[in-house]
């Protein structure tokens, strides 16, 4: 079998090298399957040099990974993606043809139209997974970049129902998305029409995401420069769905309970939104620190934390949403404070007993999370606890991996069915 992975996005992204291409190895150990790619590279002649494009594409096939790459075109913003979607589809179609792809796997709703018009465009149609990474249209309304029932929302939401239509096997991040698109399949993992679904979760990689052992801890405090300090973090973007402001509340709030407490703000947004933030509330300079951190230098600052922080904005698009932070928290032993209304936070949290969940944004609310989780640290090993829920939840290899290579098993007995019964 051959699967052409469709991701809208650069190979160099931290998303792409964090959770695309860790998930391509995991599928590989499915058995006799052949993988190729296609990214889309902003600014392609400029980042990347012909000796680079090279050099990065015989690294990936040392892998077994084949990669192919189209220059990512941004604005105007709808008749740009609408290029990019033709010309990826005539890409696409050529390799259907020329490369016999089998398998069609598209990372959400950009890369499944791709994957769909080229593959009616062809006699020997390949499966298409549509890897739905959220709820699309809603994310964009929900943040006002669209105007609820617009003409670009409805025709997104028209082009969705398609893709639905089209797509032979479906990958969801959350249970709360499946029982919103599918959930018959929660019974099955088949919905309505007999195709494949998988409820994967962003996950972490446990071989780099470890939690430290305490003199790790200290040395890695030392290191940082905050030694014997409490120490809250917030890893990830700020702004937009991730609510700063409500985060640097909190952070106040706890801080004016324990004088020990440290923020510590990774990001690879602007690090004055934060700093700002931090000192308008009386944060020193000595009690912070926001920095921009290369992902795979993200664990070595996240072993020294002793609670983490994910305040979401709370509304529909975020039903279908699975913070990767939440995994490596974890997977660090990093107990959370998260607000609920997100994917499914609230029942991983509550059930594995990791943290606190709160419903609202107020100090009383901030005041009453920071002594529930102080007392749980107090009662229980809270390292240890985190570790198991990530394990059970959010491993790399365990969890998404075993899931990816039951939804590729499943969709190639049923192209073995299709096949016998003649069908297309």
């Amino acid at each position: 079998m051959h699967t052409l992975y469709l991701c809208y996005f650069g190979l160099r992204e931290p998303l792409v090298q964090t959770q695309v291409l860790p998930y391509l190895r995991e599928i590989q150990k499915a058995g006799d399957l052949r993988i190729s790619i296609l990214t889309f590279e902003p600014e392609l002649n400029k980042k990347w040099s012909a000796a680079e494009i090279t050099d990065q594409k015989n690294k990936l096939a040392a892998e077994n990974i084949e990669w192919h790459c189209l220059p990512y075109h941004k604005t105007p913003t709808v008749p740009a993606t609408l290029y990019d979607v033709v010309s990826g589809a005539m890409l696409v179609r050529r390799l259907i043809r020329s490369e016999s792809i089998d398998v069609l796997h598209a990372r959400s709703h950009v890369a499944a139209m791709i994957g769909a018009i080229a593959k009616i465009t062809v006699r020997r149609k390949p499966k298409l997974i549509f890897d739905i990474r959220g709820f699309f249209p809603e994310e964009y309304t929900d943040a006002g970049i669209w105007k609820e029932n617009g003409l670009i929302f409805k025709a997104v939401k028209s082009a969705e129902k398609w893709l639905l239509k089209k797509s032979d096997g479906f990958v969801v991040l959350t249970e709360k998305a499946r029982g919103i698109l599918f959930p018959e399949s929660a019974a099955t993992g088949f919905e309505k029409f007999g195709r494949p679904v998988e409820v994967i979760p962003c996950c972490a990689n446990f071989e780099r995401f470890v939690p430290a052992e305490t003199a790790a801890r200290d040395e890695a405090r030392r290191r940082f420069g905050f030694a014997e300090r409490y120490v809250i973090t917030y890893v990830g973007s700020l702004g937009t769905w991730y609510l700063a402001d409500e985060m640097a509340d909190f952070m106040q709030a706890a801080r004016d309970k324990d004088k020990s407490v440290f923020a510590l703000i990774l990001t690879q947004s602007a690090p004055e939104i934060m700093a700002e933030k931090l000192k308008a509330r009386g944060f020193g300079e000595q009690d912070f620190l926001v920095k921009k951190v290369a992902t795979d230098e993200i664990h070595e600052h996240l072993i020294a934390a002793d609670l983490a922080l994910s305040f979401i904005k709370p509304c529909y698009s975020k039903l279908s949403s699975s913070p990767t932070k939440i995994a490596e928290y974890l997977a660090s032993g990093v107990p959370i404070v998260a607000n609920s209304g997100v994917g499914d936070i609230t029942e991983q949290i509550e059930t594995d007993k990791i943290g606190v969940v709160i419903k609202d944004f107020n100090r009383k609310t901030y005041d009453e999370a920071f002594d529930q989780i102080k007392k749980l640290q107090n009662s229980i090993d809270m390292s240890a606890a985190c570790q198991r829920s990530a394990r059970k939840r959010f491993d790399l290899e365990k969890v998404g991996g075993k899931r990816y290579r039951s939804l590729y098993e499943r969709l190639f007995a049923q192209s073995l069915t299709d096949k016998e019964f003649g069908q297309r």
